[in-house]
């Protein structure tokens, strides 16, 4: 198969722990399809496995390591993400690996799917069921081992890979809240997708709930009107209270006919969908739209939980008028906001920033008329004009750190040396 060279090869990667799944599109506004497994079927899931044959050094993954396992020639090594979060080395057919190695082994290959679109990798986003420091600094390594040949990069949680799938959806299927619902590995979690019209952009947010259900495994009559009856209740609390414009069924513990009187109930005046490759087409969606925004991405910010949730800014003087002067936006991932600056302050020893919320009716054009004022004292700072360096950054999603840094003012006054750095709890 080939296709023009100057096609945009954008990739959605879902790393899980048990599955993994691939979609791509060869544009920044183009329709996304996902790797299927068995060709001319809908199999998404590459099993998160590795397999190391008996007494050689070859390694396979995904459904060939299963069946190589199964047929009892080889060693099987499952979990591989939380493995790398453990830290230990994993000892296989008697020798000793380092599971960032093995990890990247695996990511490396199941990429290696994507030569049948004939193009390199433009782009990449990894979406995974959450993002924290250590999964970062986990996606970091696996990304570096790999040695891709691009540097646009970006990672995304599931909720968010959800919002970026109902961007390119039709308006009506989440004018009212939209719920997702995914099965997987004996729990379902419920994401509630809702926004908030009031505003501009208008806020949209995700509420999360865990429930525990039923394992995978053979379905009997009696355990199937049992898992309907358990999943009909969920559905009754989560859409029976309120007004629901679309239901998305994801994970292969939904396939199969248990749901018969809970489907029957979801259905009474809501669109209902089905399928299991949600997240990776949301984060092949999600990269688009960093570089080419639709127009819903324009009218739509997403506040997460990875998310900086208020407009961060300073008043400065520009030709002799104060003015706003914007330093983070909110909306962005907390790990991605940063922002370094040079400034004059003209006397005194302090920076007054303006930090406010992005909730209500406040907009960003009115970003820095209210909000918050947060003032920093830089103890030690001599009298008179200064000029400082000045970096910005989120320690997690609600902690930024200021770090100021003293150079002086040109022969007038010679740098002190001095550095600050000050923590503000959002």
């Amino acid at each position: 198969m080939g296709f023009l060279n100057n096609a945009k090869l954008i990739v959605g990667y879902d790393l899980g722990n048990k599955d993994s799944q691939i979609s791509y599109s060869l544009s920044e506004t183009g329709e996304s399809e996902t790797i299927s497994q068995i060709a001319g079927e809908q199999k998404y899931n590459i099993p998160t496995v590795l397999c190391k044959k008996y007494g050689v050094n070859q390694w396979l993954y995904g459904r060939e390591a299963l069946r190589v396992a199964d047929r009892q020639e080889g060693i099987l090594v499952e979990n591989l993400l939380d493995m790398v979060l453990d830290g230990e080395p994993v000892v296989v057919d008697g020798e000793s690996y380092d599971p960032v190695a093995l990890l990247v082994l695996f990511f490396r290959r199941s990429l290696g799917q994507l030569s049948q679109t004939g193009t390199k990798i433009w782009a990449l986003m990894i979406t995974c069921p959450v993002i924290d420091r250590r999964i970062l600094d986990m996606l970091g390594y696996v990304v570096k081992g790999a040695g891709l040949k691009t540097e646009r990069i970006s990672f995304q949680s599931h909720e968010e890979s959800f919002y970026s799938y109902m961007l390119c959806q039709p308006r009506e299927l989440w004018n009212y809240p939209a719920v997702l619902f995914h099965y997987r590995e004996g729990g379902i979690r419920v994401y509630r997708l809702e926004s908030n019209k009031r505003t501009t952009p208008m806020v949209v947010y995700i509420e999360e709930k865990e429930y525990s259900f039923f394992e995978e495994g053979e379905l009997s009559p009696e355990r199937q009107e049992e898992m309907d009856r358990a999943f009909g209740t969920i559905a009754e609390e989560i859409c029976g209270r309120s007004i629901i414009g679309s239901v998305f069924l994801i994970g292969d513990g939904f396939q199969g006919e248990w749901m018969k009187e809970s489907l029957r109930f979801l259905c009474r005046g809501r669109r209902v969908f089905q399928g299991n490759n949600l997240f990776s087409k949301g984060a092949c969606r999600g990269m688009q739209e960093k570089f080419a925004p639709s127009e819903a991405g324009k009218a739509h910010v997403f506040l997460g939980r990875e998310k900086l949730k208020a407009n961060i800014g300073m008043k400065v003087l520009r030709n002799g008028e104060e003015s706003y002067y914007a330093l983070l936006d909110a909306g962005i991932n907390w790990y991605e906001a940063e922002r370094s600056l040079e400034v004059y302050i003209q006397e005194g020893n302090e920076i007054m920033l303006n930090v406010m919320p992005l909730a209500g009716t406040v907009s960003r054009k009115t970003a820095g008329r209210d909000g918050s004022l947060v003032r920093i004292v830089l103890e030690g700072l001599s009298g008179g004009t200064a000029r400082l360096k000045l970096h910005f950054f989120l320690k997690t999603e609600e902690t930024l750190v200021v770090e100021a840094e003293d150079l002086g003012f040109g022969e007038f006054r010679a740098p002190s040396g001095r550095s600050w750095r000050d923590e503000i709890a959002l």
